[in-house]
């Protein structure tokens, strides 16, 4: 038990990773009831983004100067990527089944992949990213928090902060709101649906961009497919904190994050089930917790029953 605040504090940095990119998930099917799988590799563009800014910048630039422009070089890559998909893919299919863009998200996720795998110098292996240097930041005896975590930890309440203000303050934030009630009537209202959908995009990539500048920090390294698993558990906490709550969708990483983290750490200590513990395992949990909020709360920790739009 004497490890339990740090298993606590690791899960809510990992949770705060989760959420951040959840919240593209949230906010594209809130408006177009779209779920966009090909976010996780909207969260890896913006790493290879973020790495290119700072391998670009003269050398022996400090990382405290560098990364203000790794997280803009990042956003610039992953909202360029995603308002590009929706145009370009998602638009043309805006009246078509539901079926065609989510086979079409696939295809993009796969597409995405191997262009980085392909033509990104050195991305066939891990590409190393640039890491805080330094000792963690020790609290009391037992718990650390690496300079990593501190990022995610900054990053995230002030992320979130920024979005609420925007989307209960601003102009575009309010037909943001509307379009997400009733897109057609937002429409007769005034407002540039499109424009909103596209503003949607953007916000979740640069959420997303975040958040790869903060997996980068945190794992020393950057890889193609490493939206893959990432973006499946953001689309988990997504749908646990209920899809299409901007709010829901950090809770929900949150939950999940500590959740993953305290079964990972004290699973295996319980009698009978030592082979279900461990990091091999973290996947299974992660998933299992998902399928038992589908089956008591399938409208997710904040979400709402409402009825199927016709």
């Amino acid at each position: 038990m004497h490890e339990l605040p740090q298993q606590l504090v690791d899960g809510l940095a990992l949770g705060a990773l989760y959420g951040l990119i959840a919240i593209g998930y949230t906010m594209v099917y809130g408006i177009v009831q779209l779920i966009n799988f090909a976010h996780g590799e909207i969260f890896m563009v913006g790493g290879f983004g973020a790495l290119t800014t700072y391998q670009i910048l003269p050398s022996g630039t400090s990382l405290v100067v560098a990364l203000p422009l790794m997280l803009i070089g990042g956003a610039i890559v992953s909202v360029a990527v995603a308002t590009a998909a929706e145009r370009f893919a998602y638009r043309p299919l805006r009246g078509a089944p539901r079926l065609a863009p989510l086979i079409t998200a696939i295809g993009l996720s796969i597409v995405l992949q191997q262009l980085v795998w392909g033509f990104y110098p050195g991305a066939k292996a891990p590409v190393t990213f640039p890491e805080f240097t330094g000792p963690s930041f020790k609290i009391f005896d037992g718990l650390a928090i690496d300079r990593a975590d501190l990022f995610v930890f900054i990053a995230a309440p002030v992320c979130m902060a920024a979005l609420g203000i925007f989307v209960s303050k601003s102009r575009s934030g309010r037909a943001m709101q509307a379009t997400s009630q009733d897109r057609d009537t937002a429409k007769l209202m005034g407002i540039n649906t499109d424009r909103i959908i596209v503003l949607a995009f953007a916000i979740g990539a640069a959420f997303a961009a975040v958040a790869a500048v903060a997996e980068g920090l945190s794992k020393g390294q950057v890889r193609f497919e490493m939206g893959f698993i990432l973006g499946l558990k953001a689309f988990t906490a997504a749908v646990l904190g209920g899809i299409g709550n901007i709010y829901g969708a950090m809770v929900g990483g949150l939950v999940l994050g500590v959740a993953e983290t305290m079964a990972t750490a004290y699973i295996a200590d319980i009698p009978g089930m030592q082979q279900l513990g461990g990091g091999s395992w973290k996947d299974v949990w992660a998933f299992a917790l998902l399928i038992l909020v589908l089956l008591f709360r399938p409208q997710g920790l904040l979400g709402e029953r409402v009825a199927d739009r016709a």
